[in-house]
C-alpha cells in the first residue's frame, strides 16, 4: 500500500474527479444536505423543552464555538487532499484512513433506513388527499399503514403500502447519484431545495392563520431564562447543531473535494450554516403555529398536546392537524411534500459518501460504482424495512449509530487531527489561501478544545443513560445486536476496509490528485 503514483502511471490513469460547476450549486447542495428531516421534527421540540426563546442563545454559542469550526474542518480536509473521506483521511496521514471507512460504515446504515421513513412521507402526501388516517391517526399508522407486528425481532412480512414507495425512492436516488455530481447531485439540488424553501414557506404562512397559532408560537418562544444554567440544555444545543449541519460523517469531506481549488470556503461555509439555521427556525414556526392550532381545537395547553417531536409529531399528530385544520389538504400536501424532498437532498448526499469512497478505491467510474453501492444498499432497505417489525429496527438502530456512531466518530476526528496528526494549523492554512474570512487561534481553539470537550460529555451523558435505562423497554437482546452491536459493528468494519490494497487504477495513485509529499510530511509532523 503507497501513497505515491507507480512511475507509469499518467493523469489519464484514473477517473477524472468531478467538480461542481460553480460555488452556488456547491452551496445548494451542502443546504440540501444539511436541510433534513431533523430539521422539520427534531428542532421545534428541542427548543420547546429546553427553554423556549432561551434556547435560541445556547444554540447560537454551539453555531459559531463548535458547529462552524467543525464544518470548515471537513471542508479543509476535503478540498485540500480531494478526496472522499477514507482518501482525504490517509492523503493526510496513512493511520487516518480508518477514521473516512468509519464514516462510510455510519453512511451506509443511515441510508438504509433513512430511504423508508421518505417513503412513509410520501404516502402520506397522498393520504392527506383523502385523510385516509380517519379518527384514529395513531392507530391507522401503526395498524392499517405500517401493520406493526407485537414481537420486537426481524421478520419479513412486507408490507405493500410501503414496499413500492421504497422502491421508488430507491429508483430516484441511484438515478441522480449515477448522473454524476454535476448534472445528477447537482440539478437535483437546484430543483428540489427551492420546491422545498417554497413549499415550507407556504405551510408557515398557512399554519400562522389558524387559530390558536399564536398560543403555539408563544409557548415556544417564550423565554425560560433559569434553563440557561441547566448544563442539560447547552449539551442539547451542540448536540443538535452536530446533527443538523452534516459534520463529521464525510458528507462535507466528499463535497468539498469537488470544488474548485479555488474557493471560498469560509464564505461558502457561513452561508450553509446560517441558511441550516434560519429553516430550522423556520420549521419551528410553522410547527409550532400547527401545534398551537391543536391544543386550542381540544381546549387543551399546548404542552399536553406537543408531544416529543419525530416520527410521533409527523405521522401521528400532523394527522390530527389536517383533519381538523381549514384547507387541511393543503397542508397536509405541503407538509408532507416538505419531507420528501428534504428527505431526498439528505440521502443522496449520505449515499454519495459511500460511492465517493468506492469510486476512489477501486478507480471505478461513477455509473458502476453508483450500481455497486446502491444496489446492496437498495436490497438491505427493501428487504429489513418495509416490513412489520421495520418500525422497532429502525428506532433502535438510529438512536445507537447516531449517538455512539457519529458523535463517537466526530469526537475521534477531531481528537485525531487537532492531537494526533496536529493538523489543525496546515488546515487553517490552507483554507485562508483562497477564503474572504481568515481562520486563526480562535479557530483552532473552538476545533481543537471547545469541540471535543462538548461532544465528550454529550457523549458519556449518552452511553450512561443507556446503560442504567436501557431502551424504550425493548429486549436486551435485540438492543445489544442493533444498538450496541451495531454501533460496534461500524467500528471493525472500518479497521478492515482501511486494511484492504487499494487498487492500481484508484485515485489514490493518481499523480495529478495525489497529495504532494511535503503536505503529507507537514500533516504527520
Amino acid at each position: 500500500m503507497s501513497n505515491t503514483a507507480s512511475p507509469q502511471a499518467t493523469p489519464e490513469a484514473g477517473p477524472k474527479r468531478e467538480t461542481w460547476s460553480t460555488r452556488k450549486v456547491f452551496i445548494l447542495a451542502a443546504i440540501g444536505s444539511a436541510v433534513g428531516l431533523g430539521n422539520i421534527w427534531r428542532f421545534p421540540y428541542v427548543a420547546y423543552e429546553n427553554g423556549g426563546g432561551a434556547f435560541i442563545i445556547p444554540y447560537l454559542v454551539a453555531l459559531l464555538t463548535a458547529g462552524i469550526p467543525l464544518l470548515f474542518l471537513d471542508y479543509a480536509v476535503g478540498h485540500k487532499f480531494r478526496g472522499s473521506a477514507p482518501l482525504a483521511y490517509r492523503r493526510l496521514h496513512p493511520r487516518a484512513e480508518g477514521l473516512g471507512w468509519w464514516q462510510v460504515a455510519i453512511c451506509f446504515v443511515i441510508a438504509v433506513y433513512y430511504a423508508v421513513i421518505i417513503a412513509w412521507a410520501a404516502m402520506y402526501m397522498i393520504f392527506s388527499v383523502t385523510e385516509a388516517w380517519g379518527d384514529d391517526p395513531e392507530g391507522f399508522f401503526l395498524g392499517e399503514f405500517l401493520q406493526v407486528s407485537g414481537n420486537v425481532n426481524i421478520g419479513f412480512d412486507f408490507v405493500p403500502g410501503v414496499l413500492i414507495p421504497l422502491v421508488l425512492v430507491w429508483a430516484v436516488v441511484l438515478f441522480v447519484l449515477a448522473a454524476g455530481v454535476q448534472k445528477g447531485i447537482g440539478r437535483a439540488n437546484i430543483i428540489f431545495l427551492p420546491l422545498l424553501l417554497v413549499m415550507f414557506l407556504l405551510l408557515v404562512v398557512q399554519a400562522l392563520f389558524l387559530p390558536g397559532a399564536g398560543e403555539g408560537l408563544d409557548a415556544l418562544f417564550r423565554p425560560d431564562w433559569a434553563a440557561l444554567a441547566d448544563t442539560g440544555v447547552w449539551a442539547a444545543a451542540f448536540g443538535q447543531i452536530f446533527f443538523s449541519l452534516s459534520v463529521a460523517f464525510g458528507i462535507m469531506v466528499t463535497y468539498a473535494s469537488y470544488l474548485k481549488r479555488k474557493t471560498d470556503l469560509t464564505g461558502s461555509g457561513y452561508v450553509v450554516a446560517f441558511s441550516n439555521s434560519g429553516f430550522e427556525i423556520l420549521a419551528g414556526i410553522g410547527v409550532f403555529a400547527a401545534v398551537g392550532f391543536m391544543a386550542h381545537s381540544a381546549g387543551a395547553p399546548v404542552g399536553e398536546v406537543a408531544g416529543s417531536g419525530g416520527i410521533g409529531l409527523a405521522f401521528i399528530a400532523f394527522p390530527t392537524i389536517i383533519s381538523e385544520a381549514p384547507l387541511g389538504t393543503l397542508l397536509g400536501v405541503l407538509f408532507f411534500g416538505s419531507l420528501v424532498f428534504a428527505g431526498l437532498t439528505s440521502l443522496i448526499s449520505i449515499v454519495e459518501v459511500i460511492i465517493a469512497a468506492v469510486q476512489d478505491k477501486l478507480g471505478l467510474q461513477r455509473v458502476p460504482a453508483t450500481m455497486a453501492v446502491g444496489l446492496p444498499l437498495a436490497v438491505l432497505s427493501i428487504l429489513l424495512f418495509p416490513t412489520t417489525t421495520g418500525l422497532n429496527l429502525l428506532d433502535v438502530t438510529d438512536a445507537f449509530v447516531n449517538n455512539f456512531g457519529i458523535m463517537a466518530a466526530a469526537l475521534v476526528a477531531v481528537l485525531m487531527l487537532a492531537y494526533g496528526f496536529r493538523a489543525l494549523p496546515m488546515l487553517g492554512g490552507h483554507v485562508n489561501e483562497t477564503s474572504s474570512i481568515k481562520l486563526g487561534l480562535g479557530w483552532r481553539i473552538m476545533a481543537g478544545v471547545v469541540a471535543p470537550i462538548v461532544l465528550g460529555y454529550i457523549l458519556v451523558n449518552e452511553l450512561i443513560a443507556r446503560i442504567q435505562e436501557g431502551y424504550n423497554d425493548m429486549p436486551a437482546w435485540f438492543v445489544g445486536v442493533f444498538g450496541w452491536g451495531m454501533a460496534g459493528a461500524l467500528i471493525v468494519v472500518a479497521f478492515i476496509l482501511s486494511l484492504i490494497p487499494w487498487s492500481r487504477r484508484s485515485a489514490a495513485n493518481h499523480p495529478v490528485l495525489d497529495a504532494d509529499a511535503n503536505t503529507r510530511k507537514e500533516a504527520a509532523r
